[in-house]
Formats: structure tokens, sequence, C-alpha cells
């Protein structure tokens, strides 16, 4: 006992100090998703990053005296290249291109397409340009359109386009045979429906009727095909095809299934940036904005379409029809019916 300082009784000893007990920091679930969503949007920022400095880029618009001015909407010039440029024998002989130097270099366009997207609420457009096209070519005469390409690349490419079409061309994506196949192989297939067999009696490629899915080596012969009773009207079935694909492949690539499966995605990402060429001055964004436009192509949410042409040689452009074409695009305004060939 203590003494009272104060000398009136003794005083009890002060208690001893009681030791707080630390609480623990719990993690309620709250916590747990904001920090998953965290973890998420990270993930999603780097692959951006990444996909952004990644992909291949060249000067393919430019600007020139007397170049179309620029009208409604957004136009993309996309072309399918046939550059075997990176494949090894092995790839050629399992692809069926055909080796680089009998292919002159493989400095051609086996699918030039147009993509318009609107302003407004009328339907995106798909256009095939059948390479076969008589057109001029800026500085070197008349000539098939897929020669601009091997004259002068893809700048000379896309003036002969805006000169042949009078639209102003705002972006340019170009694939290669390798590219495609191994975008086409990265998502496991793309899954077609083919009414009857289909054989190239120059290639020897068979794709088999019915639904199913094609890997890389059977899509590229699908899309190429032309020199088959399956194709009568040569180029303008490989172009209509070709949209077909195009319709299939932007649908499979943006569908849960494979944006949700990791062994679909990280495949993909991985070959994408490879595969793809695009302008200097485009981003990715942009690619976003095409995609997400063309996901109707297989559900009648894009108009399809070829350039309206004179016969099934595809040479001539129907004069009156394909300008009626490219003014409605020009204007954003709804295609006629005469204007539409499939």
């Amino acid at each position: 006992m203590y003494k009272s300082q104060t000398g009136v009784g003794d005083v009890p000893p002060p208690p001893p100090p009681v030791a707080r007990r630390r609480r623990r920091r719990r993690f309620g679930p709250g916590k747990v998703l904001l920090t998953l969503l965290s973890v998420f949007v990270l993930f999603l920022a780097g692959v951006w990053v990444y996909l952004e400095f990644s992909i291949n880029r060249i000067a393919a618009l430019e600007d020139y005296e007397g170049r179309p001015a620029a009208g409604a909407g957004t136009n993309w010039l996309i072309v399918g290249s046939d550059s075997r440029e990176g494949l090894t024998a092995e790839d050629e002989q399992r692809l069926v291109t055909g080796d680089v130097a009998a292919a002159g270099g493989g400095q051609r366009t086996d699918t030039m397409m147009i993509a318009h997207l609107p302003d407004n609420d009328t339907k995106p457009t798909l256009v095939s340009l059948p390479r076969d096209s008589q057109v001029a070519i800026p500085g070197h005469g008349t000539s098939k359109i897929n020669a601009a390409f091997s004259i002068g690349g893809a700048p000379l490419l896309v003036k002969t386009v805006e000169q042949a079409t009078g639209l102003r061309i705002d972006h340019y994506a170009e694939i290669g045979f390798g590219g495609f196949a191994n975008i086409v192989d990265a998502i496991g297939g793309v899954h077609m429906c083919v009414d009857k067999e289909m054989h190239d009696t120059v290639t020897g490629i068979t794709i088999p009727a019915g639904c199913g899915d094609l890997d890389g080596a059977q899509a590229l012969g699908f899309v190429r095909m032309r020199h088959s009773e399956a194709t009568p009207r040569s180029d303008l079935d490989r172009v209509e095809n070709q949209r077909k694909f195009i319709g299939a492949l932007v649908s499979e690539i943006s569908s849960p299934g494979t944006l949700l499966n990791p062994f679909d995605v990280f495949p993909l990402l991985s070959a994408a940036p490879d595969a793809l060429t695009i302008d200097e001055g485009d981003h990715l964004h942009n690619l976003v904005g095409l995609a997400w436009a063309m996901r109707g192509i297989s559900s009648d949410g894009v108009l399809s379409t070829t350039v309206p042409v004179t016969s099934a040689s595809a040479e001539r452009w129907d004069k009156t029809k394909s300008k009626q074409l490219f003014d409605a695009l020009r204007n954003d305004t709804v295609v006629p019916e005469s204007a539409i060939m499939t």
C-alpha cells in the first residue's frame, strides 16, 4: 500500500496498464473485389499499351493535290496482301502459297475492301473491290487495281482507290498470308458452313461441304479460292466468300467464348501485332471501332456488297450504279437497292 501524500489513510497502488490487443485488419468481400478489379484494370491497360506499340505501321495515307474531300462517316481500306515474307518453306507448303520468287515477290493484293462506318443510324457497309478491276493508276496508266500495290505499295493503292471511288480513305489495315492464318489458328479456328464441296483445281485445296471449324490453312484456301465448281463466278464468288468469312471471324473474336478463354486470348494477343499493319496515324481504338462496327456482318447488321460490275470478269465497273454506291457512302445515305451486288 502507498501512503497518501496528504497523510490521510493509505491509497492502493494504481492498476497495471492493460495491454491493448491489436485488431487484425480483415479484407471484406468489398475490398477483395476492389483489389481484383484493380488488378484486372491494370492488366487491360498493360495489354492495350502492348498492342498499341507492337502493331506494325507504315505511311499509307498521303495528302496530294486533287485528293477527295472528307465526306460523312469514316472509310477504311482493308487489304489482304499475298505477301509471303517471313514464311518458311514449310509454311508455304502448309498454306499452299507458292514461293516468293515464283509469285514475283508477293507484292499484290488478293483482297481489297472499303469498310464505311457511318456517323448516323444507317448500316455500316463493307464493299469489295475486285482485284481485276481496270482503273486508272496515277502516273501509270490503266491497269488492274491490284497492280497499284505491286507498283507503289500501300500509298499508291490508297491513292488509286481514292481516285477511282471519289472517297477519302481515313484508315488503312493490311494483313498477309501468314498473319491471317496465325490469327485463325490462335482462336482455335472459325466456324463456317460450306454449302458445296470446294476444290481448287490450281492449288489442290479441298474444303468439304458441311459445317465445321476451318483452321488457318483451310481458311486461307477458302478466302482465296476461285478455280472451283463451287465458285463459278470466279473472283465475284471469291470476294463474297471473303466478306462472309470476315463476318464469321469478327463474330468469333468478339464472342465471350473467345474473350473469356485465356487459351484463345493469349495466343490471339501474341499473333495480332505481327499479323496486322496499319497506317502510322492509326491507333488501337480505331481498330476496335472497326471490329465493333463489322461484328454485324453475319447477322445482317452490315450491308455487304461488291462494286457493281458489267460482267462476270469483274474488269469494268458499272458507272451509273457504282456512282450511286459511292455517293451514298460519301453522304451517309441509304445505298439504293440497284447499287447492291452480292
